[in-house]
């Protein structure tokens, strides 16, 4: 695939773009603690405002656990749900990361994830053990996440909040993820975008650019 050559700023989803996720194990998961639909509440596509709040920030980790269990019959612990929960963090291919390493050299490139204390808690000791140093300053110009910014994708503050903080300029500004509906929020507000559809990676997006 051809970047525009305009395009001086890319900013990065995490999960499922950067981190390999699968939504199936953690649905698969509560399932097994009781909580058989639980594609009704939490999708990639949609979910309840609990899981909002959270992502924001405006909850804690024990308020969530607690709003978690009412969804459940039977009693179970807070390790089970933390289990249940970080079932669909997956790994974080190497190849990945020397594909940022080099992007870095051609682009200033952010992080933008909606995520929430008890996700960030557990990926970041994941990366950190796997590949011993903070990935995300080493990596990113800057890296954003929903539960510290208290706002989310696809809503418009979060986009501008990470324009205005860096002097990016939309119309040079590449936005990659795997959700549309974030993908749309981008567009509304000039981004260009990239919508990172299923069995594609970020390798498959600029192996024309890096083959040399």
């Amino acid at each position: 695939m051809q970047i525009d050559a305009s395009i001086k700023n890319i900013i990065f989803d995490f999960g499922g773009v950067i981190l390999n996720i699968d939504y199936k194990l953690t649905e698969n998961a509560f399932a097994k603690l009781g909580l058989s639909e639980f594609d009704t509440i939490y999708s990639q596509a949609t979910q309840k405002e609990l899981f909002d709040v959270f992502e924001k920030g405006l909850i804690s980790s024990a308020d969530f656990r607690r709003e978690i269990k009412k969804f459940i019959n039977e009693s179970v612990s807070d390790l089970h749900i933390d289990e249940a929960w970080n079932a669909m963090l997956l790994d974080l291919p190497e190849e990945r990361i020397q594909l940022l390493s080099k992007l870095k050299k051609i682009y200033r490139i952010f992080l933008l994830s909606n995520t929430n204390e008890i996700h960030f808690k557990t990926f970041s000791a994941y990366m950190q053990n796997k590949f011993n140093k903070d990935i995300f300053s080493d990596l990113f110009d800057k890296a954003y996440f929903s539960h510290k910014v208290k706002m989310r994708k696809p809503e418009a503050e979060i986009f501008e909040l990470v324009l205005k903080e860096n002097n990016l300029r939309k119309d040079e500004t590449l936005f990659i993820d795997d959700s549309i509906q974030h993908i749309e929020g981008a567009k509304k507000i000039g981004l260009k975008t990239i919508f990172l559809q299923n069995g594609k990676t970020i390798l498959d997006v600029f192996n024309l650019k890096l083959e040399t």
